[in-house]
């Protein structure tokens, strides 16, 4: 390694064979021991009493501290643990984390603990950790619904690492675009080092302008899919096709589309459900000595608040009794139950089902949060992509007409899926099966209950978000959307839909209150696949628009 903690080959620990896991950890444990012996043994010679980890050492550091909480081999948890506490011995600091497990909205006894997870759980996270080289927050809250979250993996995998149209560094580059769209600093922090680690020029994460030209015309296409897609037409297309020296092959847009697509989406998720910043990146761990009311004594001398007691603090939420979240839940499946009977009992015309979507398109424009404000791009996250001051905008707002997306006309089945696999093959079919696990995907449980039919809900809230978007579905009554989803289920699902860095603690808290945290994050999935498949319907569209 050379002292440097970016030298460190991490590589060998993602193996499944526990010899191999070993010698990486031998290897990582000698180099960063030798460097802490270095710097305490400089410090002494200085007459410093607490050494810093400086010179990459507080780094690898933090990289060991995830990997002691966050990694599902125990011998590696192990291990990274005995080099922390010889560090420890040496007098360096060694950091801890922040934060209270994987989310900030479920508490981290109700989530998965590493370590304690089933069979089927951990050959899950061992190919997490195998393929991402850590097992992620993302991953911890996911996993209540292994199925989607085995599916949502291998497509991951495939889009990042496996044959493509594009090299790796540009998919990562490309991931940190669309990540800044709704500044998840989340996302960014683990592409900039995926970024790095495939051999990205560090210059380019100065700011788009110093990327080459092809991402950077790529620009216009990330913004408008991630807040207007409705606005994109096939010259947005042939612009980038026809660029010369910096145009784009159909088969490199694809599998930026799907880029694009993915990461504007797994944003929405990443806010929807409170993920933390990972123990090893910037804000989930700290060096400062842990005391009393999490206070340090130089913080306190310094009117300094650190990150912690942020994290700590509960978010004030509003007392709501048993029986009225009991009543909530018994209201919710009635109107289910009464939904069905009508159905049954009569068939409303085109023309009343037309007149129902395009009401329903018009009040989820007026659909918004009393805590909705405008959230200033920080510096590091807005350097990413263009025009901060893009975002988005209700599909007919101010008189602005745009015509209905009938999916009787272009849909995900019978044209987009086909369009992808030919152009990027295999893609079509991972993005098929994901979107159908997260529309199906049901326990038969609502809360409490079980033995229900989902059915109903789920629909209701895919079709929900596709009518924000302006798409409509002939044959389905909009009519259900008002009667299945209450004021603040809609606040909170066009929130993390639209404009997910916007989504608090209290809307998560506020809808579906007597329900499992499970079940939110089922709706989350929901949310995410909704979204994606509504900006890939658009994009695909145009595309088609311009081959034929």
């Amino acid at each position: 390694m050379e002292e440097r903690e970016g030298e460190v080959r991490w590589d060998g620990l993602c193996s499944r064979d526990v010899a191999a896991r070993d010698a990486a950890l031998d290897t990582i444990g000698q180099a960063v021991l030798r460097r802490a012996e270095s710097i305490a043994s400089g410090a002494a010679a200085d007459g410093l009493p607490v050494p810093a980890a400086r010179d990459g050492l507080g780094e690898a550091l933090a990289r060991l501290l995830m990997l002691s909480k966050r990694c599902p081999f125990p011998d590696v948890r192990e291990k990274s643990e005995a080099i922390l506490s010889g560090v420890q011995e040496l007098g360096i600091r060694i950091p801890r984390p922040l934060g209270h497990g994987p989310s900030r909205f479920i508490p981290e006894k109700e989530t998965i603990q590493v370590g304690k997870e089933d069979a089927t759980m951990h050959t899950l996270f061992a190919e997490s950790f195998a393929t991402l080289g850590r097992l992620d927050n993302v991953t911890l809250v996911m996993v209540f619904h292994p199925q989607y979250l085995e599916s949502f993996l291998k497509t991951q995998h495939y889009l990042l690492q496996m044959d493509g149209p594009l090299p790796l560094h540009y998919r990562h580059y490309i991931g940190i675009m669309a990540a800044a769209r709704h500044q998840c600093s989340y996302l960014v922090n683990l592409h900039v080092n995926d970024f790095l680690h495939v051999g990205g020029d560090p210059k380019w994460l100065n700011g788009l302008e110093n990327a080459p030209q092809k991402l950077q015309n790529l620009g216009e296409l990330n913004k408008m899919l991630a807040h207007r897609p409705w606005l994109i037409t096939k010259e947005h297309i042939e612009q980038l096709l026809k660029t010369e020296e910096n145009s784009w092959s159909l088969a490199e847009l694809i599998h930026a589309v799907v880029l694009l697509t993915h990461y504007h989406s797994l944003a929405s998720f990443t806010f929807g459900c409170g993920i933390s910043p990972e123990i090893d990146c910037e804000g989930g761990h700290t060096f400062r000595p842990p005391s009393v009311s999490n206070y340090c004594i130089c913080d306190i001398t310094n009117g300094y608040h650190g990150v912690d007691e942020i994290h700590a603090s509960p978010a004030v939420s509003i007392p709501v009794s048993s029986t009225e979240s009991v009543c909530e839940v018994e209201a919710l499946m009635e109107k289910m139950k009464q939904l069905q009977e009508c159905r049954d009992e009569e068939e409303a015309s085109q023309e009343e089902m037309a007149t129902r979507f395009e009401r329903e398109k018009r009040e989820s424009m007026f659909v918004c949060s009393s805590e909705d404000e405008e959230s200033a791009a920080t510096r590091d996250v807005s350097r990413h992509f263009e025009d901060t001051s893009y975002g988005y905008k209700d599909f007919s707002r101010h008189g602005m007409h745009v015509p209905t997306f009938r999916v009787q006309d272009y849909s995900w089945e019978d044209h987009g899926y086909s369009l992808v696999n030919r152009l990027y093959p295999d893609v079509g079919q991972l993005l098929d099966e994901k979107f159908h696990i997260a529309y199906n995907l049901t326990y038969n449980t609502m809360a409490m209950h079980k033995d229900v039919d989902t059915s109903m809900l789920r629909r209701a809230i895919w079709n929900y978000i596709h009518c924000m978007f302006g798409i409509r579905y002939d044959d389905y009554d909009y009519g259900e959307i008002n009667q299945l989803l209450d004021r603040s289920f809609k606040v909170y699902i066009k929130t993390v839909v639209c404009t997910p860095e916007k989504t608090t603690k209290r809307m998560y808290d506020s809808f579906w209150r007597q329900f499992e945290h499970s079940e939110k994050v089922h709706v989350n999935l929901l949310l995410v696949e909704a979204r994606m498949q509504a900006e890939l319907l658009y994009a695909l569209r145009a595309i088609t628009r311009y081959m034929t």
